[in-house]
Protein backbone atom coordinates (compact mmCIF):
# COMPACT_ATOMS: atom_id res chain seq x y z
CA UNK A 1 0.00 0.00 0.00
CA UNK A 2 0.99 3.62 -1.40
CA UNK A 3 1.30 6.67 1.04
CA UNK A 4 -0.74 9.12 -0.03
CA UNK A 5 0.29 12.76 -0.55
CA UNK A 6 -0.25 16.21 -1.17
CA UNK A 7 2.56 18.88 -2.46
CA UNK A 8 2.25 21.89 -1.31
CA UNK A 9 4.76 24.43 -3.45
CA UNK A 10 4.32 27.98 -5.29
CA UNK A 11 6.51 27.23 -7.97
CA UNK A 12 5.56 24.21 -11.08
CA UNK A 13 9.28 23.10 -12.30
CA UNK A 14 9.61 22.52 -8.03
CA UNK A 15 6.14 20.63 -7.60
CA UNK A 16 6.85 18.44 -10.75
CA UNK A 17 10.43 17.54 -9.90
CA UNK A 18 8.77 16.87 -6.61
CA UNK A 19 5.89 14.57 -8.06
CA UNK A 20 8.62 13.26 -10.23
CA UNK A 21 10.37 11.82 -7.40
CA UNK A 22 7.01 10.35 -5.96
CA UNK A 23 6.22 8.23 -8.95
CA UNK A 24 10.40 7.12 -9.49
CA UNK A 25 10.28 5.45 -6.04
CA UNK A 26 7.00 3.99 -6.13
CA UNK A 27 5.98 4.49 -2.35
CA UNK A 28 3.78 7.41 -2.81
CA UNK A 29 0.96 8.57 -4.46
CA UNK A 30 0.13 12.40 -5.25
CA UNK A 31 -2.99 13.08 -4.75
CA UNK A 32 -2.75 17.19 -5.15
CA UNK A 33 -0.69 19.83 -6.01
CA UNK A 34 -1.56 23.35 -4.09
CA UNK A 35 0.03 26.35 -5.45
CA UNK A 36 -0.91 28.57 -2.40
CA UNK A 37 -1.81 28.35 1.21
CA UNK A 38 -5.49 28.70 0.86
CA UNK A 39 -5.28 26.40 -1.83
CA UNK A 40 -3.64 23.35 0.51
CA UNK A 41 -5.81 24.14 3.47
CA UNK A 42 -9.17 24.06 1.55
CA UNK A 43 -7.93 20.19 0.09
CA UNK A 44 -6.48 19.34 3.79
CA UNK A 45 -9.86 20.05 5.34
CA UNK A 46 -11.98 17.48 3.03
CA UNK A 47 -8.98 14.77 2.23
CA UNK A 48 -6.68 13.63 5.12
CA UNK A 49 -2.77 12.34 3.51
CA UNK A 50 -0.67 10.39 4.75
CA UNK A 51 2.43 12.79 3.78
CA UNK A 52 3.08 16.32 3.45
CA UNK A 53 5.55 18.02 0.99
CA UNK A 54 5.88 21.45 2.28
CA UNK A 55 7.49 24.32 0.99
CA UNK A 56 7.64 27.58 3.30
CA UNK A 57 7.58 30.85 2.08
CA UNK A 58 4.30 30.53 -0.05
CA UNK A 59 1.98 33.54 -1.63
CA UNK A 60 -0.27 35.12 0.94
CA UNK A 61 1.60 33.28 3.90
CA UNK A 62 4.09 30.78 4.96
CA UNK A 63 3.87 26.94 4.46
CA UNK A 64 3.35 26.49 8.27
CA UNK A 65 -0.15 28.67 8.25
CA UNK A 66 -1.41 25.15 6.45
CA UNK A 67 0.21 22.77 9.52
CA UNK A 68 -1.82 25.21 11.67
CA UNK A 69 -5.20 24.68 10.37
CA UNK A 70 -5.10 20.85 9.71
CA UNK A 71 -6.97 19.14 12.19
CA UNK A 72 -5.30 15.65 11.88
CA UNK A 73 -1.55 14.57 11.83
CA UNK A 74 0.18 14.00 9.02
CA UNK A 75 3.95 13.50 8.25
CA UNK A 76 5.80 16.54 7.00
CA UNK A 77 8.64 17.32 4.92
CA UNK A 78 10.24 20.65 4.13
CA UNK A 79 11.02 21.23 0.92
CA UNK A 80 12.74 25.47 0.79
CA UNK A 81 15.80 26.84 -0.10
CA UNK A 82 16.12 28.62 3.58
CA UNK A 83 17.89 26.98 6.07
CA UNK A 84 16.43 29.66 8.49
CA UNK A 85 13.47 27.46 8.71
CA UNK A 86 15.34 24.78 10.52
CA UNK A 87 14.61 25.65 14.17
CA UNK A 88 10.61 25.83 12.91
CA UNK A 89 10.50 22.76 11.60
CA UNK A 90 12.23 21.55 14.52
CA UNK A 91 9.00 23.21 16.53
CA UNK A 92 6.58 21.69 13.86
CA UNK A 93 8.14 17.93 15.07
CA UNK A 94 8.35 17.29 10.83
CA UNK A 95 9.95 14.49 9.55
CA UNK A 96 12.90 15.62 7.70
CA UNK A 97 13.99 18.82 5.68
CA UNK A 98 15.30 19.08 1.90
CA UNK A 99 16.80 21.85 1.14
CA UNK A 100 16.40 23.14 -2.75
CA UNK A 101 18.21 22.10 -4.64
CA UNK A 102 18.17 18.00 -3.71
CA UNK A 103 18.71 15.29 -5.41
CA UNK A 104 16.55 11.99 -5.92
CA UNK A 105 18.81 9.97 -3.51
CA UNK A 106 18.44 12.50 -0.68
CA UNK A 107 14.36 12.45 -1.46
CA UNK A 108 14.53 8.96 -0.95
CA UNK A 109 16.18 9.49 2.41
CA UNK A 110 13.74 11.71 3.69
CA UNK A 111 10.72 8.92 2.64
CA UNK A 112 12.30 6.13 3.82
CA UNK A 113 12.49 7.62 7.52
CA UNK A 114 8.92 8.78 6.77
CA UNK A 115 7.74 5.59 5.64
CA UNK A 116 8.71 3.50 8.97
CA UNK A 117 7.09 5.88 10.56
CA UNK A 118 3.33 6.14 9.06
CA UNK A 119 0.80 3.76 7.79
CA UNK A 120 -0.70 4.35 4.89
CA UNK A 121 -4.89 5.63 5.52
CA UNK A 122 -7.27 2.99 4.95
CA UNK A 123 -9.59 3.43 2.32
CA UNK A 124 -11.52 0.41 1.61
CA UNK A 125 -14.42 -0.16 3.39
CA UNK A 126 -14.85 -1.58 6.34
CA UNK A 127 -11.20 -0.84 6.89
CA UNK A 128 -12.24 0.70 10.63
CA UNK A 129 -12.12 -2.39 12.46
CA UNK A 130 -8.67 -2.74 12.35
CA UNK A 131 -5.51 -1.09 11.98
CA UNK A 132 -1.82 -1.96 10.82
CA UNK A 133 1.25 -1.09 12.78
CA UNK A 134 5.20 -2.02 11.48
CA UNK A 135 6.13 -4.07 14.35
CA UNK A 136 9.47 -6.03 13.96
CA UNK A 137 9.92 -5.17 10.61
CA UNK A 138 6.81 -6.46 9.26
CA UNK A 139 2.98 -5.33 9.10
CA UNK A 140 0.46 -6.22 11.47
CA UNK A 141 -3.02 -6.11 11.35
CA UNK A 142 -4.22 -5.81 14.56
CA UNK A 143 -7.73 -6.15 15.01
CA UNK A 144 -9.68 -3.45 17.21
CA UNK A 145 -11.15 -5.57 19.54
CA UNK A 146 -7.90 -7.25 20.42
CA UNK A 147 -6.17 -4.23 21.29
CA UNK A 148 -6.88 -2.99 25.09
CA UNK A 149 -4.57 0.32 25.04
CA UNK A 150 -2.12 1.70 23.37
CA UNK A 151 1.50 3.45 25.43
CA UNK A 152 3.56 6.25 24.66
CA UNK A 153 7.31 5.12 24.84
CA UNK A 154 8.80 8.28 23.34
CA UNK A 155 9.71 7.61 19.27
CA UNK A 156 7.74 4.40 19.69
CA UNK A 157 4.16 3.46 20.84
CA UNK A 158 3.29 -0.14 22.70
CA UNK A 159 -0.10 -1.84 21.45
CA UNK A 160 -1.17 -3.92 24.84
CA UNK A 161 -3.46 -6.37 23.06
CA UNK A 162 -5.40 -9.62 24.85
CA UNK A 163 -2.18 -12.04 23.42
CA UNK A 164 0.53 -9.65 22.80
CA UNK A 165 2.33 -6.48 23.05
CA UNK A 166 3.27 -4.66 20.10
CA UNK A 167 6.58 -2.21 19.79
CA UNK A 168 6.28 0.05 16.97
CA UNK A 169 7.78 2.82 15.84
CA UNK A 170 5.00 5.79 15.91
CA UNK A 171 3.62 8.46 18.10
CA UNK A 172 0.42 8.66 20.27
CA UNK A 173 -0.31 12.23 17.75
CA UNK A 174 0.21 10.42 14.95
CA UNK A 175 -2.29 7.55 15.70
CA UNK A 176 -5.05 10.09 17.07
CA UNK A 177 -5.53 10.53 13.13
CA UNK A 178 -5.67 6.75 12.14
CA UNK A 179 -7.40 4.98 15.02
CA UNK A 180 -11.34 4.37 15.28
CA UNK A 181 -12.30 7.38 17.08
CA UNK A 182 -15.79 5.62 18.04
CA UNK A 183 -14.06 2.91 19.69
CA UNK A 184 -10.90 4.34 20.89
CA UNK A 185 -9.97 7.26 22.64
CA UNK A 186 -7.27 9.90 24.45
CA UNK A 187 -7.38 9.88 27.97
CA UNK A 188 -3.55 11.01 28.76
CA UNK A 189 -0.97 12.44 26.23
CA UNK A 190 0.75 9.20 26.69
CA UNK A 191 -2.60 6.77 26.31
CA UNK A 192 -5.35 5.98 23.91
CA UNK A 193 -7.43 2.76 25.44
CA UNK A 194 -9.99 1.09 23.97
CA UNK A 195 -13.22 2.16 25.84
CA UNK A 196 -14.64 -1.25 25.07
CA UNK A 197 -12.14 -2.76 27.08
CA UNK A 198 -12.79 -0.39 30.33
CA UNK A 199 -13.76 -2.61 33.36
CA UNK A 200 -14.40 0.33 35.54
CA UNK A 201 -13.09 3.85 36.85
CA UNK A 202 -11.48 4.39 39.85
CA UNK A 203 -10.40 8.29 40.45
CA UNK A 204 -7.72 9.27 37.72
CA UNK A 205 -7.41 5.78 36.90
CA UNK A 206 -8.97 3.57 34.14
CA UNK A 207 -8.98 0.18 34.86
CA UNK A 208 -8.46 -2.87 32.17
CA UNK A 209 -7.82 -6.05 33.57
CA UNK A 210 -4.90 -5.73 35.57
CA UNK A 211 -3.35 -2.50 34.38
CA UNK A 212 -4.03 0.87 35.50
CA UNK A 213 -4.09 3.51 32.79
CA UNK A 214 -3.92 7.75 34.21
CA UNK A 215 -6.25 10.00 32.98
CA UNK A 216 -5.10 13.46 32.98
CA UNK A 217 -7.06 16.81 34.21
CA UNK A 218 -7.23 17.35 30.55
CA UNK A 219 -9.30 15.03 29.08
CA UNK A 220 -11.32 14.04 32.83
CA UNK A 221 -14.25 15.90 31.75
CA UNK A 222 -13.84 14.58 27.78
CA UNK A 223 -13.85 10.57 29.74
CA UNK A 224 -16.50 11.60 32.88
CA UNK A 225 -19.05 11.99 29.71
CA UNK A 226 -17.93 9.28 27.53
CA UNK A 227 -18.44 7.18 30.45
CA UNK A 228 -21.62 8.78 31.38
CA UNK A 229 -20.34 9.08 35.09
CA UNK A 230 -22.10 11.23 37.50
Amino acid sequence: MNLTCVIVEDLPVAAEYVKRCCEKSGMVDVLAHCMTVKDAIAFLSKNQVDLIFLDVEMPEGRGFDVLDNVSYSSKVILTTSKTEYAYSAFEYNVADFLKKPFTYQRFMEALKKVSQIVVPTQKEAGDDNHIFIKSDGKLVRLKNDDILYIESMGDYVKFTAKEKKYIALNTIKNLESKINTQLFMKVHRSFIVNTSKVDYMDGNKLIIKDSQIPVSKAFKAEVARRFHTV
